[in-house]
């Protein structure tokens, strides 16, 4: 079982950068690959990035490469995610996942089995 948390969220404006965290429970944290995934209003929960369990790969989406980074660090179970160049059309709610043990990296929320709250990011013009 692995609970997550998201932190960092919050109102900036276009051209800002933000550091979204999540921090997870659980000893078994450095088996999961991780992945952030945003739903803005009215739209499906979408693919953002995504890390395997000891960070040799990640995979991100076409809307935010080159502009976002992710990050692990399994000695303190967290994963992070830097965004840059924010722009309007990123304002959506930033949600942590993990998929099982040693599994790949994904965009299906599907397949994910663990997931944060969530943490607000928006950004004005």
């Amino acid at each position: 079982q692995v609970q997550l948390v998201e932190s960092g969220g919050g109102l900036v404006q276009a051209g800002d950068s933000l550091r979204l965290s999540c921090a997870a429970s659980g000893r078994t944290f450095n088996r999961y690959s991780m992945a952030w995934f945003r739903q803005a209003p009215g739209k499906e929960r979408e693919f953002v990035v995504g890390i395997n369990w000891d960070a040799s790969r990640t995979y991100y989406g076409d809307s935010v490469e080159g502009r976002f980074t992710i990050s692990r660090d399994n000695a303190k179970n967290t994963v992070s995610l830097q965004m840059n160049s924010l722009q309007p059309e990123d304002t959506a709610v930033y949600y942590c996942a993990a998929r099982g043990a040693y599994r790949t990296i994904v965009r299906s929320t599907q397949d994910y089995n663990y997931w944060g709250q969530g943490t607000q990011v928006t950004v004005s013009t």
